[in-house]
């Protein structure tokens, strides 16, 4: 046999027979190179910061309140008040009306942490003393509200 496939090692490779594309369908056009995109700029306009990120004359003012806010909601808690988050809701309610995003944003919620944690690291149950505290935050917290009400409402 190896006698017999001798002619055809010697012989030249056969040329390609070439048909149509396979069942007459047409090949697909030759893909075009993409232009190249436009360079970037170095640096890019910065956005305007947003009006809830520019600091106010009240934020300090606000800052208190949602540290009052943070310690009411543990002290009411402990003291039986039954509540549930309603000292939590309405800090979560001023935030986001103050500033729901951004790093005012950020300071109030640290404040009402500040707030709640200062107590938690305090007490554990209710006490007279903790009947004080919540009295005089109710009231001092009353009374910032009333004051950036009077000062800076339109």
């Amino acid at each position: 046999m190896l006698v017999a496939l001798v002619p055809y090692l010697g012989a030249p490779p056969a040329a390609a027979q070439f048909f149509p594309f396979p069942f007459g369908q047409q090949p697909a056009p030759p893909q075009r190179p993409r232009p190249a995109p436009p360079p970037r700029p170095k640096q890019l306009p910065q956005p305007e910061p947003a009006p809830s990120a520019a600091p106010t004359p009240y934020d300090p003012d606000l800052q208190r309140l949602a540290e009052i806010l943070g310690a009411l909601h543990f002290l009411r808690g402990i003291c039986g008040s039954n509540e549930g988050q309603k000292w939590r809701t309405e800090a979560l309610a001023l935030i986001n009306a103050e500033a729901p995003s951004g790093p005012r944003h950020d300071q109030m919620v640290q404040a009402f942490n500040r707030g709640y944690s200062g107590f938690q690291q305090s007490y554990r149950t209710c006490t007279p003393a903790a009947n004080v505290a919540i009295h005089r935050y109710l009231q001092e917290g009353a009374q910032i509200a009333r004051d950036i009400t009077a000062r800076y409402a339109n």
